[in-house]
């Protein structure tokens, strides 16, 4: 028996794990986070979990509803102009300071985990501070300004992408990977069950337009300036809008004839949306990208430059320097997205080069190892 595993049982016989995972804001933390807590369950069955997020972002009620215990710091993103909004920021940020001190020292972690978003930032701090064991999962190939703060106090930097060395101590990287829901492994190859839950024409090529939650406006433009192209089409489309665009979506196609075409506001199967899926058409979070690596689609990647530091460009060139995807900018998405994606879908041979090389930039025991690495700091506190 190995030292590790030595460790591992006297800790699985000897006491209980209390673990913080910190972060949210988005699916693309949230859905990593949960993730890492449930596989650790899975080992330590008797682990006492505790989420931090921040007041008012999705993970308040995502956490809960996936039955873990969650509290909300009153911290908000950094304001991009001077102004009322930075004095806001600053007291904010004292206070989430103190909560953070005050939850740490109350629940004395085994670990710390961070999986970026507003919360991870203090709770973080606060645990290197008063030598908490923690770690940081970095989910993008380009590292968030926190991150690279906190890079030098934490144990370890679990990392999604080549080159992550430019950001961080090369000591204290671990490539995993980054952690996907389970139920996409699952319905992998569950293509004809996919089709008859989406009543598609089993004949037709498939293209999967998603824009994550919320929506993403220029995916939604994109399509609904190119109607006729998609109308007269010899292929099905799912398209899911995002709670912000549906209804005026619905409204501006209710007269329109469009069969093909298939609108939702939310795919609340998204595994099987990803089985009956061709070609995805995705906006470029690194959650999204680790998806698509596990289920090898095909994609289009059209990266938003909403987002600091315009990192899901740097996600997605990831991919295309590995010839695993194709790139198109937000400012030409609606020129040339929609004529792009029915020229490729009929290519296949170019629809299985992407699938080959996007398969081979897959992880999928990234939740696992992660859930290791936080146990091995655990037996070494």
């Amino acid at each position: 028996m190995t030292n590790d595993e030595l460790s591992f049982d006297t800790l699985r016989m000897t006491k209980n794990l209390k673990i913080i995972i910190s972060g949210g804001g988005t699916g693309g933390h949230i859905f990593p986070a949960l993730s890492i807590a449930n596989e650790i369950k899975e080992m330590l069955p008797d682990t006492e979990f505790l989420f931090v997020g921040a007041l008012g972002r999705m993970e308040m009620e995502r956490v809960p509803a996936a039955g873990y215990n969650i509290v909300g710091l009153p911290i908000m993103g950094f304001p991009r102009k001077p102004g009322v909004k930075m004095l806001t920021f600053f007291i904010n940020l004292a206070r989430s300071m103190r909560s953070a001190r005050r939850v740490v020292k109350q629940m004395q972690p085994d670990v710390v985990v961070g999986v970026g978003g507003y919360a991870s930032g203090p709770i973080l701090k606060v645990a290197a501070k008063l030598k908490f064991p923690s770690l940081i999962q970095e989910q993008n190939s380009y590292a968030g300004l926190t991150n690279r703060l906190l890079a030098k106090r934490v144990d370890k930097i679990c990392v999604a992408y080549n080159k992550m060395e430019n950001y961080f101590p090369q000591a204290k990287i671990v490539y995993t990977g980054n952690p996907v829901r389970k139920n996409l492994i699952e319905a992998k190859d569950n293509r004809n069950e996919a089709i008859d839950f989406f009543k598609l024409d089993k004949q037709k090529k498939v293209i999967l337009i998603v824009g994550g939650s919320l929506g993403a406006r220029t995916l939604n433009n994109s399509l609904l300036e190119n109607l006729d192209l998609l109308r007269i089409s010899n292929v099905e489309i799912i398209w899911q809008t995002g709670k912000y665009y549906y209804e005026s979506i619905i409204e501006k196609t209710k007269d329109l004839d469009l069969p093909n075409v298939h609108i939702h506001e939310f795919l609340s199967r998204m595994d099987l949306a990803y089985a009956a899926a061709d070609l995805v058409i995705s906006r470029a979070g690194a959650g999204t990208i680790s998806e698509l690596c596990l289920m090898g689609k095909a994609t289009i990647l059209v990266p938003s430059p909403n987002v600091a530091e315009d990192h899901q460009t740097k996600n997605a060139m990831a991919l295309v320097e590995q010839k695993a995807a194709i790139m198109i900018p937000d400012g030409e998405s609606i020129e040339k997205l929609v004529s792009v994606a029915l020229e490729l879908v009929d290519e296949d041979d170019r629809i299985e080069h992407l699938h080959k090389n996007i398969l081979k930039l897959a992880k999928p025991n990234a939740a696992k190892e992660i859930a290791e690495m936080v146990i091995e700091l655990a037996t070494k506190k």
